[in-house]
């Protein structure tokens, strides 16, 4: 669906409902960005800025145990080598986390993530979950908010293009009344000013216990949609003929199109192999 996976250099919005699978993807993302360079990835890492405390730690080991075991299945099965590097404690020391409580502590921390960029020279994902939680309350002048989200908008986009990594910010979902009250539907919060601060927009739903992945905005690749599920080992994509994908199958040059890839990319467009994730020491 993204051709690749999740651009470096850019601004990947995931949004989404509670329950979605918002948190879950952006925990798959942090463990992919480990993958070694010899299975396609940059063995990188990744800094997780929590701002909902949806982390789960015991969630981040059952995704990166699943992920370090295909991997050294796929390296065995292409005899690429050993994988030794690869391990459920690399990835947690390499997953530098920060919790944050409201928007001032987000601002904080955005104004020093070149300084935390420059100490960790091999992470190339940053995400924030969420960028909705901090702005919700707390704003009786909303064009206040609005000048806040602005600033931080530009300085992921600044951040993003100078250190290249990607930047995946999750959003939730606000109801819109229109024509007269008479109908309504869910978009994504914080408004239309909000909206041009990402490069890519996804949006994830739940209905009828499926799980469906919608591309909504994107620059190189037209709207479309994929199915995906989330198990004990992580996010996994839906085949057409139902089969569950593994999302780690980026380690792979024979993954299929049809499958809910979720990966950060080496490329800026969105096209290309796949960049894993480390683990690193949570506290």
């Amino acid at each position: 669906m993204l051709g690749g996976g999740v651009p470096l250099c850019k601004i990947t919005e995931v949004c989404g409902v509670p329950g979605a699978g918002k948190t879950q993807m952006c925990m798959q993302l942090a463990v992919d960005t480990h993958i070694p360079e010899s299975l396609g990835g940059l063995g990188g890492e990744a800094i997780y800025v929590d701002t909902e405390g949806g982390f789960v730690i015991d969630r981040m080991v059952d995704i990166a145990e699943a992920t370090v075991q295909h991997c050294r299945f796929i390296a065995e099965q292409e005899g690429l080598g050993p994988t030794n590097c690869l391990t459920v404690d690399a990835i947690l020391a390499g997953t530098h986390y920060l919790r944050c409580q409201d928007h001032v502590e987000l601002t904080a921390i955005v104004h020093l993530l070149p300084k935390l960029l420059k100490q960790h020279e091999k992470v190339r994902l940053v995400v924030i979950d969420s960028i909705a939680c901090p702005f919700r309350n707390h704003f009786d002048d909303m064009s206040v908010r609005t000048r806040l989200l602005a600033t931080l908008a530009q300085s992921f986009i600044k951040i993003a293009s100078q250190f290249k990594v990607a930047i995946v910010l999750t959003n939730q979902m606000t109801t819109k009344i229109t024509a007269g009250a008479s109908c309504s539907h869910l978009i994504p919060a914080l408004g239309q000013s909000w909206s041009h601060a990402s490069t890519v927009r996804v949006v994830l739903s739940l209905e009828d216990h499926k799980r469906t992945a919608l591309l909504l905005k994107s620059p190189h690749k037209p709207e479309s949609s994929c199915a995906f599920q989330i198990t004990k080992d992580g996010i996994r994509g839906v085949l057409q003929d139902n089969q569950i994908a593994d999302s780690s199958s980026c380690c792979s040059s024979q993954a299929a199109d049809t499958s809910c890839h979720v990966s950060v990319t080496t490329k800026t467009d969105g096209v290309g192999s796949y960049l894993p994730l480390k683990k690193q020491r949570i506290t």
